[in-house]
């Protein structure tokens, strides 16, 4: 099939602005009106690999997502779980983060109406609805610990056993192996924030030796008299995950070797 044709086929199974531009042997530039929510168009190539045509982003939707998210949030929890299924959906593979879409039998413009698809798709990640995105803080706020702590020092969800059997006081991570273990709590909400208030007036309460910090989804969205009283008795904030990355790292580094 010509180029020409390939054009054609493109127009009248997709959309009729589409313009397809010569790049050099074999590889073209496909032009469409579709874009992502900030206005940047999706890239898409038409080359011949391995003597077949295909279409690739050559990198293009991944590195479009990082400028707002961690690489590493694209590869675990809610977020992994979105960009999976919407490949599998289309058949588009990810090959070490270019995601690519073989043309079979020439149905050019059925390959290039399932890629666009995919990469809509792919970049939804950025703007889940507001319950998913709370998972997903939950999700890379453990990630993020696991990460900068050794898992034989880390306990998730833990409760002190003499006090607080019931595991009404609940800490959502707790870092040990210090004469002061960290409690460490996420913070989605003024609900969670005013649980972890509650619970480390507890502990004060107990005379437990503990030092303390919490980590907030966004700072700015909670209530100012509810952050106002965890304020008071939280020793260290961070006002959101996703800016304060190597922060939380430097910090949790800076304890794990002065506080023994």
């Amino acid at each position: 099939m010509t180029i020409a044709n390939i054009e054609r086929d493109f127009r009248e199974k997709v959309c009729a602005q589409i313009q397809i531009s010569s790049e050099g042997v074999d590889r073209y530039r496909v032009f469409t009106p579709f874009l992502f929510e900030d206005g940047d168009h999706l890239a898409i190539v038409l080359k011949i690999e391995q003597q077949r045509w295909a279409l690739s982003d050559e990198g293009h939707t991944y590195m479009h997502l990082t400028y707002d998210l961690d690489e590493k949030d694209l590869q675990r929890g809610t977020r992994q779980k979105v960009i999976s299924n919407a490949l599998s959906v289309f058949s588009v593979q990810d090959r070490e983060g270019e995601l690519r879409l073989p043309i079979h039998d020439e149905q050019f413009g059925n390959a290039l109406y399932s890629f666009i698809q995919a990469l809509i798709k792919v970049s939804d990640v950025s703007f889940l609805s507001r319950e998913r995105v709370r998972s997903t803080f939950l999700e890379d706020f453990r990630a993020l610990m696991e990460e900068a702590v050794p898992p034989n020092r880390l306990a998730f969800d833990w409760n002190d056993p003499v006090h607080d059997p019931q595991a009404m006081y609940s800490v959502d991570c707790r870092v040990n192996g210090m004469s002061r273990p960290l409690h460490v709590y996420a913070l989605p909400n003024d609900d969670r924030v005013r649980d972890a208030t509650i619970g480390l007036l507890q502990f004060e309460k107990w005379n437990l030796a503990f030092r303390s910090m919490g980590v907030f989804e966004e700072q700015e969205e909670i209530s100012r008299k509810v952050l106002a009283r965890f304020s008071d008795v939280c020793e260290k904030q961070f006002s959101s995950l996703a800016a304060n990355r190597d922060r939380i790292r430097r910090y949790l580094a800076d304890v794990l070797e002065t506080e023994r």
